[in-house]
């Protein structure tokens, strides 16, 4: 029966057409390694380098530049990890744990003559095990839903909520509308309005003529009241006789 790990197809996360390999002295204590240590000017082996990612695990595989033949490769499950380390003393060289199709596995150094080669060989890496992390959270949140907290929007026992509904219109309503810049008052108190502006006199200043428009209003006045009889007004008489003083002042 063909396992799950079968179809999974391989990627490729980077390649670089040049690095060389170093055989490195054992481990004598957990002092930090050193690029120094080793024979930088007569690499071991020199070929092309390709990281490969199938399913979770990474590879990194150094094959021949000519025929493509594999030469060794180092699985890594983690990174950093025990599987890719870096040196104290430059970021052009690593640490790789090789292992062989009997699981037997050894240490080499492998580094590379540019250091933008160097960056993104470990960019490569770095970036598969961020997805690895971001589909691990993903499968455990599928496994448990209900273990995510929930967000509560229920109320309380004893909250309340204030709702001010409307408010702004009954405010805009009660301004007065204006209308080419001049607003209309409201009435007064009493109920009664004020007549309107035309029935006033708009200059108090304004002396009459003689045989003007308000002497003729004066005369239709009285002959449209000629056939009732009027109450006796003390103001009308003063006004009778303050026109006949003008007119006889006019005829001199």
């Amino acid at each position: 029966m063909a396992t799950e790990g079968q179809f999974e197809y391989e990627s490729v996360l980077c390649v670089k057409p040049e690095v060389s390999v170093y055989r490195i002295p054992p481990r004598t204590s957990n002092r930090a390694i050193r690029a120094a240590d080793w024979k930088l000017d007569a690499p071991d082996w020199t070929g092309r380098m390709r990281v490969t990612a199938r399913g979770k695990v990474a590879y990194v595989k150094l094959e021949d530049k000519i025929s493509g033949e594999l030469f060794a490769q180092a699985p890594v499950e983690e990174y950093p990890g025990i599987a890719v380390e870096t040196v104290s003393d430059s970021s052009r060289y690593f640490v790789l744990r090789i292992q062989d199709d009997n699981s037997r596995s050894a240490f080499i150094g492998i580094g590379f003559g540019d250091r933008g080669d160097a960056f993104d060989f470990n960019v490569a890496l770095q970036d598969h095990f961020k997805w690895v992390k971001q589909e691990n959270e993903l499968t455990k949140q599928a496994q448990a839903p209900d273990s995510i907290p929930k967000l509560d929007l229920s109320f309380k026992e004893g909250q309340t909520i204030t709702l001010n509904i409307g408010q702004s219109k009954k405010r805009d309503r009660s301004r007065p509308q204006s209308s080419g810049g001049l607003g209309l008052l409201p009435p007064p108190p009493g109920g009664k309005l004020a007549p309107p502006p035309s029935s006033r006199s708009t200059n108090h200043n304004t002396q009459p003529s003689v045989g003007g428009s308000d002497t003729g209003t004066l005369l239709d006045l009285d002959s449209s009241n000629s056939n009732s009889a009027a109450p006796f007004n003390p103001t009308s008489t003063a006004g009778s006789d303050l026109w006949g003083d003008f007119d006889s002042v006019s005829q001199q």
